[in-house]
């Protein structure tokens, strides 16, 4: 449900949270298709009515003051109860309408989550589901700041806010070309990718510092080849024999089930497996259309760990 066009939140209240977010009048202004100097007049108009500063300019990007965090907070606490009405209000009908709202990591965006709207929109088709890709710590702030119904993070430490639903141990592996010297073993060590290409995740990604670390505490001899944040280039690349990713296998399983890539675990202590949770608000504070949505979603990630 989109507040703002519903007209349950204010313009100036709306595009406030944006520029919060993004850090940049001009950004904002991109993304709702309007002139700069119109973001600009909204938030100089609604800081001489407060009477004090919302923003202050740091390194080219604008920063919340105190009274701005102040505002923000509230702002989202009401976004937050204005969304949860509007939902059980539609869980008055049933399930026949509403809406939430889901941040994931790239990996599960492209490995569970169309299976599971697949699954979920069978059963109720005309439930609206808007889906982030965000970072781990992005999705769990989603959840925690009450912007997101369902987060799914990797390696998160969650807050006594969040609630964990489901979890979901992964290896991290070797993901590469069917024709790769690595294909057919079931299980590698660090040391074996001595001499390779690597494909690796940058440091916003929580796997890139989990990997880095380990190659830096080892002594083979890696050529990077790369280093992105982007799960489907790195598959991608794999898929085109351009270098070996280290990366789970969540995110390319339709790559590995279609044989145009090969996975195999990494059994190595300095490369631990990776922990997948499925993260959602209270119970209390999610509609039945949410609640519905996660137990799809805890069911996959449990499959998950069954394999």
């Amino acid at each position: 449900m989109d507040l703002f066009r519903s007209g349950l939140v204010s313009p100036r209240l709306h595009y406030f949270q944006l520029v919060a977010r993004l850090g940049s009048v001009r950004q904002t202004a991109q993304v709702l298709n309007v002139a700069p100097s119109s973001i600009s007049r909204v938030i100089k108009g609604l800081e001489d009515e407060i009477g004090t500063p919302l923003f202050e300019r740091v390194r080219q990007r604008l920063k919340l003051t105190s009274a701005g965090e102040l505002l923000l907070y509230h702002a989202r606490q009401s976004t937050s109860e204005l969304s949860r009405a509007w939902s059980e209000i539609n869980d008055l009908r049933g399930l026949n309408r509403g809406a939430l709202s889901v941040a994931v990591v790239e990996s599960a965006a492209r490995g569970l989550i169309p299976d599971a709207l697949d699954a979920f929109w069978t059963k109720h088709p005309l439930i609206t589901v808007d889906v982030r890709v965000a970072s781990s710590q992005q999705a769990c702030d989603a959840v925690a700041d009450g912007e997101c119904d369902v987060g799914i993070a990797f390696d998160i430490r969650v807050p006594r806010t969040v609630r964990r639903l489901a979890t979901a141990s992964l290896p991290v592996g070797v993901v590469a070309h069917p024709q790769s010297r690595f294909a057919g073993r079931t299980e590698l060590k660090l040391f074996d990718l001595s001499g390779e290409q690597v494909i690796l995740s940058d440091a916003s990604l929580a796997l890139g510092l989990s990997v880095n670390e380990a190659i830096n505490r080892s002594i083979i001899d890696l050529t990077r080849r790369t280093r992105t944040n982007s799960i489907a280039l790195m598959g991608d690349l794999a898929r085109r024999n351009l270098g070996t990713a280290l990366q789970t296998r969540l995110g390319v399983e339709r790559e590995l089930a279609d044989g145009s890539l090969v996975f195999v675990p990494l059994r190595d202590p300095k490369v631990p497996p990776r922990r997948l949770m499925l993260l959602t608000r209270g119970e209390r504070e999610m509609s039945e259309a949410a609640s519905a949505f996660a137990a799809v979603l805890a069911r996959a990630v449990e499959d998950l760990a069954d394999r």
